[in-house]
């Protein structure tokens, strides 16, 4: 009989949330409120880290409500606008690709493709921050922003090299 360990660590994940369907307001864009935000919830994952701890920022949200009127399916952005989550872990760093070929921005989503990203990566971000808070490993990191046409191909400029730990 063959045994397999597995390591199932609660950790806190950071994700982008729409707040459409609700009187909430989230984080701010300049001067104006957006109804979302990076917000957190906790995890117990399993897998590969850092790259499962990532993937997992794409996975589905659920809002827990105890209104009969608030009956959204679906609260992350990635999903919501059909936005592409992959990770890998090259020799020297963590890549991260949010394809777009796919991008859809529902009407009731009052963002823009480029506000959605930066929540995205933002909640990329804090959720690797936190996991290695009380680490001194630093993690090199890069987000790569795929399947842009020529409407949309500013969007790459979002593209970036980050560490995390410094």
């Amino acid at each position: 009989m063959a045994l397999s360990a597995v390591t199932v660590e609660v950790v806190r994940l950071y994700q982008p949330i729409s707040l459409h369907g609700t009187d909430g307001a989230g984080d701010e864009d300049g001067d104006e409120v957006m109804q979302a935000a990076v917000m957190s919830r906790p995890m117990a994952l399993a897998g590969a880290i850092p790259e499962d701890l990532v993937k997992a920022v794409g996975d589905p949200c659920k809002i827990a409500s105890n209104s009969p009127a608030y009956t959204i399916e679906e609260a992350n952005l990635l999903l919501i606008c059909k936005i592409g989550l992959s990770v890998e872990m090259l020799e020297d760093r963590l890549l991260v690709r949010l394809d777009i070929s796919k991008l859809a921005m529902p009407e009731e989503v009052d963002l823009t493709a480029r506000q959605v990203l930066t929540m995205s990566i933002k909640s990329i971000r804090r959720t690797l921050e936190a996991y290695f808070a009380h680490s001194d490993e630093n993690l090199p990191w890069e987000v790569r922003i795929t399947g842009t046409k020529e409407s949309n191909a500013s969007l790459k400029n979002l593209s970036a090299k980050y560490t995390v730990g410094e």
